[in-house]
C-alpha cells in the first residue's frame, strides 16, 4: 500500500527552478490523494504564466511514480485558491526572504 507521506517526501525532490525550493517547502503542493496504487497531486504555480509549469508537471509526476507500489499518477494544477508566499514553510520564507 502507498503511503501519502512517501509521496509527499519524494515530492521534495521537485524544484521550482526559478526559485530554487521544492514545491513542498514553497506551498506548492495542495494536497496528495491517495487510492490503492492510484495517486492524485493537486498543486499549483506562483502564476499562471510560470514557465517553468511544465518541468514542475513532469516533475511531479516522474517523484510520485518513483515511490513504491505507485501505478497512476495523476497531477492537477489549480489556482483555486491563488498561491501567495503565505503557504511557503517557515524555512522558505526565511531563506527567500519573506519573514
Amino acid at each position: 500500500m502507498v503511503a501519502r507521506d512517501d509521496v509527499i517526501e519524494a515530492l521534495h525532490g521537485v524544484e521550482d527552478p526559478e526559485l530554487g525550493m521544492d514545491i513542498v517547502e514553497l506551498g506548492l503542493m495542495y494536497d496528495v490523494e491517495v487510492d490503492g496504487s492510484n495517486v492524485k497531486i493537486l498543486y499549483s504555480l506562483t502564476s499562471m504564466g510560470c514557465p517553468a509549469g511544465a518541468m514542475i508537471a513532469d516533475g511531479i509526476i516522474d517523484a510520485a511514480r518513483g515511490v513504491p507500489g505507485v501505478g497512476e499518477v495523476e497531477a492537477e494544477l489549480t489556482f483555486d485558491p491563488p498561491w501567495t508566499p503565505d503557504r511557503m514553510s517557515d524555512d522558505a520564507k526565511f531563506i527567500l526572504g519573506f519573514g
